[in-house]
């Protein structure tokens, strides 16, 4: 099955099922002599993992990472990297009534159809567990571009119609840890906190918007038309389940304005070229401009909730009703945001390696 890899350079394949046996990444194309180590990549899948909080899924999975090849003696030696999880809290009953039902909201129905023969277990591969094999990838990728000072920040700024307050760049990644929505505002994350809860206690669920913030990205990443930076981070964060909307910038809320009001003025910082405002996201004609890149995804309510509704049996062509049991997210926004951080970050990684500020075999070159 194609769509299973993201980059050019630093390119990388996830693979596993939710209830299959294991899932994980292969990250080719990573330079030697990067310091790596099991408990770099486990910590960002302990921020991904399931069953850290009340409002999160209660599957018992410990997501512990195994390095099965490419670090040698604790550095990368520029062979593939292979990350693996292996599942251990699989209970596959709640699906077997649900082999022939789609379920509304899910891919179900489109999967049957495109494949005919599918993993309909927790959603198989289409399941949000896939995104341990992003977090793997992007645990990498992190680790490179941070010698460089890139960092990558995500946080949670809306859920419902609870929005957070602007928050310092530099605080972001520090107040995002301190609660269990992840939104760097500690007033709004308690009332987000309160709307999940009780969404939950009614069997539904809630939707929301994560934003991404990565600093230090250096000027000239991306190519003119079909390899644009902010082309590239659109695919990508598309690309995680329930994402349905991406903005880089200032996003739709340009339509709104005139060019006078919304173009980035420049001006000298000593000898570095700076923009006074950065509506752009950090990205123009496709090329990173210096700024901080700035991106906004909007995650809709997770489609598996208990409550009653309306399908089609696909063996028997006859509508009839499903309730959904299992062990599901009310809101998925709070570990979506080791995802879109883990994404954002094999993008930049890669184009660091195709702009030429890593050296594409050994980082000490």
């Amino acid at each position: 099955m194609a769509g299973n890899s993201t980059g050019e350079i630093f390119r990388v394949t996830t693979f596993g099922s939710s209830h299959g046996p294991a899932l994980g990444a292969v990250i080719d194309g990573c330079p030697a002599g990067l310091e790596l180590s099991e408990e770099d990549i486990q910590r960002e899948l302990n921020r991904r993992r399931p069953g850290t909080s009340s409002i999160t899924t209660p599957r018992g999975e410990t997501d512990r990472v195994e390095i099965l090849s490419g670090v040698f003696e604790g550095k990368t030696d520029g062979t593939p990297i292979t990350g693996i999880v292996r599942n251990r809290d699989v209970d596959s009953s709640a699906y077997t009534d649900l082999k022939n039902r789609p379920r509304p909201g899910h891919g179900d129905y489109t999967w049957k159809a495109r494949f005919g023969h599918y993993d309909y277990r927790g959603g198989g591969r289409g399941s949000g567990r896939v995104t341990v094999g992003h977090v793997i990838g992007g645990a990498v990728a992190k680790k490179l571009i941070e010698r460089w000072g890139v960092r990558v920040n995500a946080h949670v700024i809306q859920i419902g119609n609870i929005r957070a307050s602007r928050v310092n760049l530099k605080l972001i990644g520090e107040y995002t840890e301190k609660n269990p929505v992840r939104c760097a505002d500690p007033k709004a994350a308690r009332l987000m906190e309160e709307l999940i809860l009780e969404a939950r206690e009614r069997g539904d669920s809630v939707g929301g918007v994560v934003e991404v913030v990565a600093t230090g990205v250096p000027p000239g990443l991306g190519d003119p038309v079909f390899g644009k930076l902010d082309a590239d981070l659109a695919r990508i964060l598309m690309g995680i389940g329930s994402v349905k909307g991406v903005e880089i910038g200032m996003g739709f809320r340009v339509a709104e304005h005139r060019g006078s009001e919304i173009n980035d003025e420049y001006y000298l910082d000593g000898e570095t070229i700076k923009t006074n405002t950065n509506t752009s996201g950090g990205i123009l004609g496709g090329i990173s401009s210096g700024m901080p890149v700035t991106a906004r995804i909007a995650v809709k309510p997770t489609p598996s909730i208990s409550l009653p509704q309306r399908t089609v049996d696909l063996e028997t062509m006859e509508e009839t009703e499903i309730e959904i049991h299992g062990r599901h997210d009310p809101c998925i926004c709070p570990r979506v945001v080791p995802v879109a951080e883990a994404s954002v970050a094999m993008v930049l990684a890669d184009h660091m390696i195709r702009a030429g500020y890593i050296h594409p075999t050994d980082i000490n070159r």
